[in-house]
């Protein structure tokens, strides 16, 4: 059974499109994240859980950039990007959208998209006209008609409910057609119905061989999602595997699991 595991795991490694080893971050006498290692496999979905103040959130950060790390690596794609910048990681082909709704709200719908997607324009394009970048114009009309956004394409951001907030700016980190999306809390304040819709959005876009890494409250959305589960606590790396194998763990049961204040 060990060697079937590790043949597992060495599957897993060759197919790996994110690699994180040893990631560590201090803050003073904080030590938010721990020697944390995994790796997100190449077009699935790969969610990291844990109670408030586990450091999941900064694990998250630390990948993306906005933060560098005290110690480890992050290798994506085959690439060293350790430490670099979120504009230097969305030119290597992984995006991210954040806990907190991230739009331009005084801009319509349509110019959100507009200005992200000037990125296929390698950046150059940010203050030509509209009428410009035919590319990003395509991928504007692809995106608004990928999310249904057809009715409110002219609406301001600002006047969109909180569902669609986050399908736009989960639209937003698309524009430029990375090859990983991470995802911070994409379903917080939603209803329940935004929460599902939200959810078969995520795994289409996996079905259409995108990667994603997911940091997120819901464990049930979690396990329903996840082809595999990072768990987090205390800033050390608590457990990882499949979601049902990682339900099922006593360590993650008495850490997570079973505090009612967190499931």
């Amino acid at each position: 059974m060990s060697a079937v595991r590790e043949s597992v795991a060495s599957a897993a490694r060759v197919d790996a499109i994110l690699s994180v080893r040893d990631l560590t971050v201090r803050f003073g006498s904080l030590v938010a994240v721990n020697g944390v290692s995994f790796d997100a496999r190449r077009g699935h979905i790969t969610s990291v859980i844990g109670p408030n103040g586990a450091g999941k959130s900064s694990l998250f950060n630390l990948i993306s950039g906005a933060f560098r790390p005290s110690a480890g690596r992050v290798v994506f794609d085959g690439h060293k990007v350790t430490g670099a910048s979120p504009d230097r990681m969305l030119a290597a082909g992984l995006a991210r959208s954040f806990q907190i709704t991230n739009l331009f709200f005084e801009l319509p719908v349509r110019e959100n998209l507009r200005l992200a997607a000037q990125f296929l324009a390698n950046g150059r394009g940010l203050l030509r006209p509209v009428a410009s970048g035919r590319a990003a114009l395509q991928r504007v009309d692809e995106l608004i008609e990928r999310f249904g956004l057809q009715p409110k394409a002219d609406e301001l951001a600002g006047f969109l409910s909180h569902g669609e907030q986050r399908r736009l700016e989960i639209a937003v980190a698309l524009a430029a057609r990375p090859r990983m999306l991470l995802l911070d809390e994409p379903t917080q304040g939603m209803s329940h119905t935004d929460t599902q819709e939200t959810a078969a959005m995520i795994r289409g876009l996996a079905a259409e061989s995108l990667s994603i890494l997911l940091v997120e409250h819901d464990v049930d959305l979690v396990m329903n999602l996840s082809d595999h589960v990072v768990v987090m606590h205390q800033g050390h790396k608590l457990a990882e595997g499949p979601p049902q194998q990682v339900r099922s763990d006593p360590a993650v049961q008495a850490a997570y699991f079973g505090d009612a204040n967190h499931a």
